[in-house]
């Protein structure tokens, strides 16, 4: 297989590899091992509390890596476009649209997505992962720093993504499409 060759999403569904990849605009990108023991240990409090906010929010679903996300390019009538380039395993994802799911995951852009960076990952999920998630309309995007202590949420405001809070150390962060979701920074962390 050519790592630098184009391909779709019908051509992915297809591969068997002995780890996890994912598809930006048509790229292989290979994901990280098994991530590390903070990155398991924040994403099990994330998932968590979101499980808990949430079962007020029907029908929002929380869903966590290894999850197939399509994110599909549309035609100027709104329908999708048959190829699609874009699937990415966010950490963790929440789908409040039930249209959206089906047995191969989510096809299009989550509410909520939440990226924990890792060494091997962190410059894909600051720079394209970004952009592909602005671009798809995920309406609010976590990036946790697991070893600074840090959680940014940005907020996609007039098809741009704005830094809407940055939470250090300590503090509650609260997100901007759940109003009932907050999350303590210290008791993440530690």
């Amino acid at each position: 297989m050519d790592l630098n060759g184009t391909y779709t999403y019908a051509e992915y569904a297809k591969w068997q590899f002995e780890e996890y990849v994912e598809l930006i605009k048509g790229k292989i990108y290979k994901m990280s091992p098994a991530p590390q023991r903070m990155h398991q240990k924040l994403a099990f409090r994330i998932v968590d509390k979101l499980n808990i906010c949430l079962k007020a929010c029907e029908p929002c679903e929380v869903y966590f890596a290894p999850f197939d996300v399509r994110l599909p390019k549309y035609n100027t009538n709104g329908e999708i476009k048959p190829d699609i380039y874009t699937v990415v395993q966010p950490d963790i994802c929440v789908i409040c649209d039930p249209a959206k799911l089906d047995d191969a995951g989510c096809l299009g852009a989550p509410d909520l997505v939440v990226e924990i960076l890792s060494p091997s990952t962190a410059k894909k999920d600051l720079n394209e992962k970004f952009k592909i998630y602005e671009e798809s309309g995920v309406k609010e995007y976590w990036v946790v720093f697991p070893e600074a202590h840090v959680l940014h949420i940005y907020s996609l405001q007039d098809d741009q993504y704005e830094l809407a809070a940055q939470y250090e150390k300590d503090g509650t962060a609260q997100s901007i499409i759940f109003p009932d979701l907050e999350l303590n920074i210290f008791e993440l962390f530690n």
